[in-house]
């Protein structure tokens, strides 16, 4: 029996045994190959292209997702800091602005309804997009520049070490490997994997919003002939285009977009505040979806005939949330990994910029020897602080008094005067290096934060005011303000409708805001928001 075990020994002892292969190490590997995440892996390898990047992308190819629309930043981002102009011209729409329509009890028709945008073609280049599309012509440009992509692939967990190699066991072809890296960066979008495996996400109750959505056809076009030949005098009255706008269809505590997409799908839906807005419960959700809109007299003319794409219609409560923590010495969240806002006025994509430019530049100076936990300690600060001003300057209590056509005409002024002179114009006269600014973040912005969360909130006061006064969207019937928009020089035309919303708020405290100086705002609680967001198809 000694010899029989002593040989079959002898016998194990001489099979080739192949060890495991050593984890495979990168510079930096990004959870996400979407936009955020390629865009992150472009700026990296232009910087320093001998990088080693890895991008795990868990798609095999993109889902089409919610149309979405740039604003100035993030087209200046797309097109001069990525390079994209030609290709968004070719394969995207350039955007016309914004439109908002308001309607009340006396309003019928869309010509009947209360108007505001821009009277020209827009002035400075923004798009309407399709991310799916968008994102993989990114993600192709950044593998051609060097980045390794797994995909589909997924990761399964992050073990996260400051200042040394960060370990990811990742899944893909049913096979599990680990690799290591210096850096992590999460551009996981919505799914925002570090700070939900870390502890850091928080939602933010503050703002509980819903949102519905589809893609649409047989939509009709704004300025075609019929809707031309029923309504000229409305038709004469803007010079520019209306159908390649964003516009949105305006409701006491609800607004709703109508966003046009190369190939003729219209990006259709809505977001509303739970506490003001209950959401039918009879049909499908498209069909709950087309009902509730068209009791808006302009959504119904211009929805008429139009069908949503089935299997196509989906819904997600709770949407804003933040993270507590977005960057340390090996780790940097991106995009909408790193927080979400608000759709209104389109700031993800303009966050994401930021980000995503902020990141890159981290990693490299890391890379080129200067103190990673330093650098990734302004990150987090930086960032951090900015979501929460940028919230509660721009987006706290604002579905208050977005149905209201008078109320909406000054803050609308208002918020797109501070944009394009305080945000977008620094982008356009300084270039890339004003993306190191980010959203108030500089010293010099809290004196805008402070203007800004001021007027929101009292504007949002004296809405509740006429709620109690049966005076709330009392101009939404018959009034266009159609103007030639805002520049990025410090001219008389731009110092002139500044000044004319300020005037606008200064006669609303003085005629009415007075009844709320001191009286807490007054918000319904229909629904108790939830912690965790709710995504249905």
């Amino acid at each position: 029996m000694a010899k029989s075990f002593t040989a079959t020994c002898t016998s194990i002892a001489s099979i080739n045994v192949t060890p495991p292969a050593p984890a495979r190490s990168y510079d930096v590997a990004i959870i996400g190959g979407a936009l955020a995440g390629a865009a992150t892996a472009i700026l990296l390898l232009r910087e320093e292209p001998k990088l080693r990047v890895l991008i795990v992308e868990k798609t095999t190819s993109f889902p089409r997702k919610v149309g979405e629309a740039t604003v100035e930043v993030s087209a200046y981002f797309l097109g001069r800091v990525l390079g994209l102009t030609q290709y968004l011209n070719e394969a995207h729409l350039l955007k016309q602005g914004m439109r908002f329509w308001f309607s009340n009890e006396r309003t019928q028709t869309l010509d009947q309804c209360s108007e505001i945008g821009g009277r020209y073609l827009a002035r400075v280049a923004a798009y309407q997009v399709d991310r799916s599309t968008l994102d993989a012509e990114v993600l192709r440009r950044a593998v051609e520049l060097g980045a390794e992509l797994y995909r589909p692939a997924s990761v399964q967990s992050v073990e996260l070490v400051a200042g040394g190699e960060q370990k990811l066991v990742l899944k893909r072809e049913e096979q599990t490997e680990t690799i290591h890296a210096r850096w992590v960066v999460d551009a996981s979008g919505p799914a925002a994997y570090l700070a939900r495996q870390k502890g850091w996400w928080r939602a933010n109750t503050e703002h509980p919003t819903t949102s519905v959505w589809s893609r649409w056809r047989n939509v009709k076009d704004w300025d075609g002939y019929e809707l031309t030949k029923k309504f000229p005098e409305w038709s004469l009255q803007c010079h520019g285009i209306r159908a390649t706008a964003t516009n949105h269809f305006m409701g006491d505590g609800w607004w709703a977009w109508c966003i046009p997409l190369k190939g003729g799908d219209v990006s259709i839906g809505v977001v509303f505040d739970q506490r003001r807005v209950e959401w039918p419960e009879e049909g499908s959700l498209g069909e709950r979806l087309k009902t509730f809109l068209c009791k808006h007299p302009v959504a119904a003319e211009i929805m008429r005939d139009a069908t949503w794409t089935e299997g196509d219609v989906h819904w997600r409560k709770n949407l804003p949330y933040s993270c507590t923590t977005v960057a340390g010495d090996g780790f940097v969240l991106v995009g909408d990994a790193a927080g979400f806002m608000d759709p209104f006025y389109s700031p993800g994509m303009d966050w994401m910029s930021f980000t995503t430019w902020r990141a890159a530049h981290m990693i490299v100076a890391q890379q080129r020897g200067e103190d990673a936990t330093m650098l990734a300690r302004k990150y987090d600060d930086d960032f951090t602080h900015s979501y929460d001003c940028w919230f509660r300057a721009l987006y706290k209590d604002k579905y208050d008094y977005l149905g209201d056509f008078e109320l909406m005409r000054t803050a609308f002024l208002l918020d797109l005067g501070l944009y394009y002179l305080g945000v977008a114009g620094l982008i356009y006269k300084e270039g890339d290096k004003a993306l190191d600014y980010g959203v108030f973040i500089t010293a010099r912005s809290g004196p805008v934060f402070k203007l800004m969360s001021t007027y929101n909130r009292r504007i949002a006061a004296i809405a509740c005011k006429r709620r109690e006064l049966g005076t709330f969207g009392r101009m939404n019937d018959r009034q266009r303000f159609l103007f030639g928009g805002y520049t990025f020089e410090r001219n008389n035309m731009n110092g002139k409708w500044l000044l004319t919303a300020f005037r606008q708020w200064l006669w609303l405290e003085v005629t009415e805001g007075w009844r709320s100086w001191f009286q807490p705002l007054s918000v319904p609680q229909r629904v108790a928001p939830a912690v965790e967001p709710v995504a249905v198809k």
